[in-house]
C-alpha cells in the first residue's frame, strides 16, 4: 500500500507514467467510468477548499466511485477534540481511499503512519501539496509538450506557497530546467528551499522583484495569491495583497508561447482582462486537476485498465 504525501514520493518514471495515465483518461474518459465501482473516497478536508477537494470528489464520481467526508474542522470530531489518528482510523472502516487537508504540517504524514487505507496530501500548512503539483506538471506537459529545458516564472508568495515549494522539488529533477523567482524580499523562497533544493541540485535561479523585468523570459509564469491565512499580522497582509497584479499591459511583454497558470483562487493578481489571453492556463489546469487525481487514485488502489 502506498500514500502520496510528497512529489518526491514518486520516482521521474512513476511520475512520468501517471501523466500518461491522466491525458488517457482525457482522451477516452469513458473508459474509466466504472474502474472504482464499489470503491469510495473520504475528503477529510480540516480547512476550506473549494477545487482541491471537489475535484477529487469529482474524480472518483468519474470513476464510477462514491464520496463522503467533511469540509472543516467544525463539522467533524476533531471539533471535540479527537486526534487525525483516531480519525483515520475511523475512516478506513468506511472509505477504500482518502484525501486529507489540514492546517498543520505533517498532519497527513501523521494519517498515513496510522492508515489501513491510502492517503493522499491535499495540502498541509505552508508545507506540500502534492496533487496540485501533479495538476501543474500535467498542465506544462500538455501544453508545452515537455518538462525539460523550461525558464519557470514563479510569482507572488514564495515563502509560505506550498504549491511553489511543491512544484520546485517536482521540476529539479528534469534536464534544463530554470527558476525565476519573483517576490518582494518580505515573502522570498525560504532558505531550506533555495539551499536544500534548488542549490544542492545546481538547479540555476534569479531572484527579481518587479515582474516586468522577467516577463520576456519565460515559458510558464506561475502566479500566487497572497495568503491571508497564512499571515499573522493584518497591516502585513493589507500591504503585501496588491504587490504583484498581472494585466494586458504586462502581457504585452511576455512572449506568445508563455502560459500563466496559477492554482487558484485568486484574489487581485490577475485581472479579468487576463482570461481572454489564449495564455491564460489557469482554468485549464482545474480540468486537469480533474485528470491527474483520477490518474492518483486509480494508481494508489492499484486499478489497471485494459
Amino acid at each position: 500500500m502506498r500514500h502520496l504525501m510528497s512529489p518526491l514520493d514518486l520516482s521521474v518514471e512513476e511520475l512520468n507514467n501517471l501523466l500518461d495515465l491522466a491525458q488517457d483518461i482525457e482522451a477516452h474518459r469513458e473508459k474509466y467510468s466504472h474502474a472504482c465501482s464499489g470503491k469510495t473516497l473520504a475528503t477529510l478536508f480540516y480547512e476550506p477548499s473549494t477545487r482541491t477537494r471537489l475535484s477529487h470528489e469529482a474524480a472518483m464520481l468519474n470513476l464510477g466511485g462514491n464520496t463522503m467526508g467533511f469540509s472543516s474542522a467544525d463539522s467533524s470530531s476533531a471539533s471535540k477534540g479527537e486526534s487525525v489518528a483516531d480519525t483515520i482510523r475511523t475512516v478506513s472502516c468506511y472509505a477504500d481511499i482518502a484525501a486529507m487537508r489540514h492546517p498543520k504540517e505533517g498532519a497527513p504524514m501523521v494519517a498515513s503512519a496510522n492508515s489501513p487505507i491510502p492517503i493522499i496530501n491535499a495540502g498541509d500548512g505552508g508545507h506540500q501539496h502534492p496533487t496540485q503539483t501533479l495538476t501543474d506538471l500535467l498542465t506544462i506537459r500538455s501544453l508545452k509538450g515537455r518538462l525539460d529545458n523550461l525558464t519557470i516564472g514563479l510569482c507572488g508568495d514564495l515563502k509560505f506557497g506550498r504549491t511553489v515549494h511543491s512544484l520546485i522539488q517536482a521540476l529539479v529533477r528534469y534536464t534544463g530546467i530554470r527558476f525565476v523567482l519573483i517576490s518582494p524580499e518580505e515573502l522570498r523562497l525560504p532558505d531550506y528551499i533555495r539551499q536544500d533544493v534548488l542549490d544542492k541540485e545546481n538547479v540555476p535561479y534569479t531572484e527579481v522583484v518587479r515582474l516586468e523585468e522577467a516577463l520576456p523570459e519565460l515559458d510558464i509564469l506561475y502566479m500566487t495569491r497572497v495568503q491571508k491565512e497564512r499571515f499573522f499580522n493584518e497591516d502585513d497582509y493589507v500591504r503585501m495583497k496588491d504587490f504583484y497584479i498581472l494585466d494586458k499591459q504586462k502581457m504585452k511583454l511576455a512572449p506568445e508561447d508563455m502560459y500563466v497558470l496559477h492554482p487558484l483562487p485568486r484574489v487581485n493578481e490577475i485581472s479579468v482582462e487576463v482570461d481572454e489571453d489564449p495564455r491564460a492556463a489557469y482554468f485549464k489546469q482545474v480540468q486537469y486537476g480533474v485528470y491527474v487525481r483520477m490518474a492518483l487514485i486509480l494508481t494508489l488502489l492499484e486499478i489497471k485498465v485494459d
